[in-house]
């Protein structure tokens, strides 16, 4: 089977783009997108591979694709910019803003750095409640942290788009998609976004597993923090939600942020220019230091390891920062090297492709 491969790619990169191509032949890949900005400019924006897992509908420049938790650094790009606009604080309890919320210990930057205590919806629900935000945002308003504020840490995996989103609807009084596209993903002309309408849609790829038993082995044990985050509402890891106008038209920011690689990049390498692309600033170069700093660093109880939490992001070893998403979707900056990534895939499995891919962008770059 030949694969598909289109896009630009800067000479002195050739060899990255050569590892996306052999991942496509090797069959650890079959659709996605991979863009790099290095040094204030692109430098590799490809793409390949299929939409459909019939392989009738090549991936194109433009197809979006859902990438999981890589949502979670927009969402809280939507606070942020409010914050630095100085209509909330970072430490306003979130109550001020949104006055059924109960946890009144809870603050807006306990809730960016996944130490707010709520990282599961408190009722069950169906899938079709994923397209309910009034009711789900009740739930979360209703609930009662599960620790102490601020004390430990687990990623709020499906409920951290909420209580953001929540947030800056209570806040500006426009919901989350409409405020990213119109403060955002407009001014700084990135090809993503929650929510999307019928056109949009038209242009996603379907996910489909890597692995048949990926659902369940990313699900967790019974009982575990991340089968409780990630198994309510029902359908978060089901292809049939995933592929559906209802999944695709909802607002569910901690998850479905539909993008192409180049929209993810394009928004990191705003991020590592201080707050400013192609000469738009959308916030401060403080800002920009605050949502990149390290808010806690220990335990993550439902990723079960180490975390350095920023605001909306996890720190790297290497001084990167950015957020991958179950599936194998990522994106993140590398102040060191001084180069912005974005990978996005519609073929559901580990971050071995990641790993390949970011290890050849280094070796050219050194």
């Amino acid at each position: 089977m030949t694969y598909p491969i289109g896009g630009d790619t800067d000479p002195r990169f050739a060899s990255v783009r050569d590892v996306f191509a052999q991942l496509l032949d090797s069959g650890a890949e079959t659709g996605a997108g991979l863009a790099v900005t290095y040094d204030g400019r692109p430098v590799l924006d490809v793409f390949g591979g299929w939409r459909d897992a019939s392989r009738e509908r090549p991936w194109t420049s433009d197809t979006l694709v859902n990438t999981f938790s890589v949502s979670k650094p927009v969402a809280a790009l939507c606070v942020l910019l409010l914050v630095d606009r100085g209509r909330l604080g970072l430490d306003d309890p979130v109550a001020r803003h949104w006055p059924e919320f109960t946890a009144g210990d809870v603050t807006v930057r306990h809730v960016l750095a996944h130490t707010a205590g709520l990282p599961c919806f408190p009722v069950p629900r169906p899938a079709t409640a994923l397209a309910d935000w009034k009711q789900l945002a009740a739930d979360l308003g209703e609930s009662s942290p599960q620790w102490a504020p601020g004390t430990m840490a687990a990623e709020h995996a499906l409920t951290y788009g909420h209580l953001a989103g929540e947030l800056v609807r209570r806040v500006d009084g426009r919901p989350l998609g409409q405020f990213l596209a119109e403060e955002i993903a407009g001014p700084w002309r990135l090809d993503l976004g929650f929510g999307l309408g019928a056109v949009d849609q038209e242009r996603c790829a379907n996910l489909r597993y890597g692995d048949p038993a990926w659902p369940r082995t990313t699900l967790g044990p019974p009982g575990s923090w991340r089968a409780r985050a990630l198994g309510n509402p029902d359908g978060c890891l089901d292809l049939a939600v995933l592929n559906s106008p209802l999944w695709r038209g909802s607002e569910i920011p901690a998850v479905n942020l539909h993008a192409t690689a180049g929209g993810v990049c394009r928004l990191y390498a705003g991020l590592l220019a201080g707050g400013v692309l192609d000469g738009v600033r959308l916030v401060s170069p403080d800002t920009v230091a605050e949502a990149t700093a390290v808010q806690y660093a220990g335990p993550d109880v439902l990723l079960e390891r180490p975390v350095r939490w920023t605001l909306g992001m996890q720190l790297d070893d290497d001084g990167s920062w950015g957020m991958g998403g179950i599936g194998g979707s990522v994106g993140y900056a590398d102040p060191t090297r001084g180069y912005a990534f974005a990978y996005v895939t519609s073929h559901l499995a580990g971050f071995d492709r990641v790993d390949a891919l970011a290890d050849a962008v280094n070796h050219v770059i050194g």
